[in-house]
């Protein structure tokens, strides 16, 4: 019946504007992602000489249920569209009724290996990364510059650190911290801790049974060489990095560097904590600078506030990636002019366009050179995404968003102490396992 129902009305959409195009994209609908979209497809319809079966028709449709209902067409063989969105946690869902895509020589020089790597699943090419989506570590300037210039406020986070980590860390600039010093500054600024600390919290931690969270989480234990498979396939969640991750925000929970609600709290609840002025650190998504770093929506923090990337551990550092994008319908009847249009949006002019009519894509090199003056934000997603940028091995496959719901009940019931951690990681093993097997 979905299928049914959303056919209807792109093709109703479709037959609205006859004679327009013969390639239609089926995009994402509302927010920076239809402007920008719109933005690049006016552009390409007005190329010189492009041939009239190659100009190209968008349509949009409600997001809700969107994913769902895209699916149950694809897999229906619907010929309403010829390209449509897709995002790295749902490629694995689709590829079957999708064609690989070839986005051409500029699309390396355009995103870099970590932005492409987005859109791949078993070693094809899916789709263009459009908008990219990673983690900041957010900071107040005026908390960590006084602490570095305190003789005495460093002797006391050296005891803090010895307290609860085993070693008398000292303090360091942000973009020399590693996660175990990010903990160590969470703590000291955790007035429970640290009678002395200007604010109530170190950090913010997004606890709630939700799946983006995991996103957000998985970095630490990644930085520690944790990943969800091995290079054959076998689960390898209960490791030590996995361990070592869930455990210190387990410690960090205890000790009341997280205001006691984290259990409940996602994107909206991490940001109003922090602007609050009540909370030192944050491991948040890049949508959230725009906000943070706006005097007018956060007054209290926003001249004070900076980001980096996530912090290092043994193996690194790194961010989670992900991006919206778009891919090729396996049951096009237009897949040539489809496939033209895809390739041109790899491109440095198509991503400019996109980029100045308010996209994110995560470009490098010449490409973020011609739009970083008027997009300044653009710059750390392009660099942090190619240097510290990953997908988990299984992070495309069809199962991936129910691994991270899995994920997201299992370590919460951690957190929140209504299970052991062995009870947690045993339980995600089978589960992981059952669905990347397909079960």
């Amino acid at each position: 019946m979905q299928a049914k129902t959303l056919s209807a009305t792109l093709a109703f959409l479709a037959l609205a504007t006859p004679g327009l195009a013969e390639v239609t994209v089926l995009g994402w609908p509302g927010g920076p992602e239809e402007i920008a979209l719109r933005a690049a497809a006016e552009a390409y319809n007005a190329r010189e000489g492009l041939p009239e079966e190659d100009r190209v028709a968008l349509l949009f449709t409600s997001r809700d249920g969107f994913y769902d209902k895209l699916a149950a067409d694809l897999a229906a063989g619907t010929t309403a569209f010829d390209a449509q969105q897709i995002a790295t946690y749902s490629i694995g869902r689709y590829a079957p009724f999708m064609t690989p895509v070839d986005l051409g020589p500029d699309a390396a020089t355009t995103f870099g290996d970590s932005v492409l790597a987005t859109m791949q699943f078993d070693g094809k090419q899916y789709g263009v990364p459009t908008d990219l989506s990673l983690h900041f570590l957010y900071y107040r300037t005026d908390l960590v510059d006084a602490l570095l210039k305190d003789a005495d406020a460093s002797k006391r986070y050296a005891e803090i650190a010895q307290k609860y980590l085993g070693e008398a860390l000292t303090p360091k600039a942000p973009d020399e911290w590693t996660w175990r010093d990010w903990a160590a500054t969470a703590l000291y600024f955790t007035k429970g801790v640290n009678p002395d600390s200007p604010t109530r919290y170190g950090t913010v931690l997004q606890m709630k049974n939700l799946l983006f969270n995991i996103m957000v989480f998985q970095s630490l234990p990644r930085a520690y060489g944790g990943d969800w498979t091995d290079e054959v396939g076998k689960v390898t969640v209960d490791s030590e990095a996995y361990r070592t991750g869930l455990d210190l925000y387990k410690m960090l929970y205890d000790a009341g560097a997280t205001p006691p609600d984290s259990t409940g709290y996602e994107f909206a609840e991490a940001n109003a904590a922090y602007a609050s002025g009540q909370v030192a650190t944050m491991v948040q998504w890049n949508a959230a600078a725009a906000e943070l770093t706006d005097p007018e929506k956060a007054p209290v923090v926003a001249a004070v506030t900076a980001t980096i990337a996530p912090p290092a551990g043994p193996a690194g550092r790194f961010t989670h990636v992900h991006s919206l994008g778009l891919g090729l319908n396996a049951a096009s009847t237009h897949k040539e002019g489809a496939q033209r249009f895809l390739q041109w949006l790899a491109t440095p002019e198509a991503m400019a366009t996109y980029a100045r009519a308010g996209g994110a894509p995560g470009l490098t090199g010449a490409a973020l050179e011609a739009v970083v003056g008027e997009r300044p934000d653009l710059a750390p997603l392009g660099e942090y995404a190619s240097q510290y940028g990953y997908v988990m091995r299984g992070g495309t496959s069809a199962n991936a968003l129910a691994i991270y719901q899995l994920q997201a009940a299992e370590f919460t019931g951690y957190w929140a102490g209504t299970q052991s951690l062995d009870q947690a990681l045993a339980n995600t093993t089978k589960g992981m396992t059952g669905f990347l097997a397909g079960k």
